[in-house]
């Protein structure tokens, strides 16, 4: 066995969006909304508001979600060189996207049949304590949706609007700051005009939102956790590039998702001037999506494999 070093022909697994601004603010975040949940659930019980109750309601499941986020944060970033993951954990804030969103829409089910219920069965309010509590919550959105805000901004290579992790807990945000604006609205109407339904009423609303919030953030993570492709335009210039050089031809072709924003691709290529594989890397080197590349090449001394003349 040779003794040669192979460090130059391995490539880098480590996928994994670091993220350690977010992660302490998801944190603080998580602490502001679970006093803020039990204040809310507690004076929506008291007072009778389903829309207090509704944003309490909320609050609890973005306590789960913000927990998830910050599991997800720490395990992608212990786990990154395990060797059990094939890929590394580039993966591990996606898949914590993907649950919160998943919470997020049975809670809008949930409160969408709570609302209903509370239509055709009223219950008392009492206005003026639901409506300071419901001031509450909102302050304490629109604090947390500051401190996430930033998730847009750049980090070294990797930008956290990529970050499906902190986005989801993001939306949690934001649906709680909806429903407390429409507790609001709702339980102001009803103190200066008596229009009592319309608390119940907001619920459904506010229900229909963040199921539209939670089915487009499903349908963002899912194809990246199902290794979803990358676009065809991208992948016809990938197969011309390389097809357009000498006689070559691509027997097998696949390039899925490793991560938010990177991708692995595995190239069979057929020629009969087969050359190193380190030359059919250079040929995709401006292709700057693709992070992890395996050739495979075959010598084929047929004329049918062979572009025409």
């Amino acid at each position: 066995m040779h003794q040669h070093t192979i460090e130059r022909w391995q490539q880098d697994h480590d996928f994994v969006i670091v993220n350690k601004r977010g992660e302490k603010r998801t944190r603080y975040v998580l602490a502001l909304t679970a006093v803020t949940m039990l204040a809310e659930i507690i004076a929506g019980l008291a007072f009778g508001s389903m829309a207090l109750l509704a944003d309490g309601w909320h609050m609890a499941t973005h306590v789960a979600a913000f927990l998830i986020t910050l599991f997800a944060y720490r395990y992608a970033t212990k786990h990154a060189e395990n060797p059990a993951f094939a890929f590394g954990t580039g993966k591990v804030s996606v898949l914590g996207g993907f649950t919160s969103a998943v919470a997020l829409g049975v809670v809008a089910v949930l409160m969408a049949l709570e609302s209903l219920e509370r239509l055709f069965n009223p219950h008392a309010i009492q206005l003026n304590a639901a409506i300071a509590v419901a001031f509450l919550g909102l302050a304490v959105n629109v604090a947390s949706a500051l401190l996430l805000k930033d998730h847009h901004h750049s980090h070294g290579e990797h930008e956290h609007h990529h970050d499906h992790n902190l986005r989801a807990a993001y939306v949690h945000v934001l649906a709680d700051a909806l429903t407390s604006v429409l507790a609001i609205v709702a339980l102001i109407a009803a103190k200066l005009a008596g229009l009592t339904w319309l608390d119940p009423v907001m619920g459904v609303v506010g229900a229909l939102i963040i199921s539209v919030w939670a089915i487009g953030l499903i349908r963002e993570t899912s194809p990246i956790l199902l290794d979803g492709s990358i676009d065809e335009d991208y992948q016809q210039a990938i197969k011309q590039r390389i097809e357009q050089d000498a006689d070559n031809r691509i027997a097998d072709f696949h390039i899925w998702h490793i991560s938010p924003h990177h991708y692995a691709a595995i190239i069979t290529i057929v020629t009969a001037e087969p050359k190193a594989t380190a030359y059919y890397k250079q040929l995709l080197a401006e292709f700057d999506r693709l992070s992890h590349i395996t050739i495979e090449v075959h010598r084929c001394e047929d004329e049918h494999c062979k572009h025409a003349e």
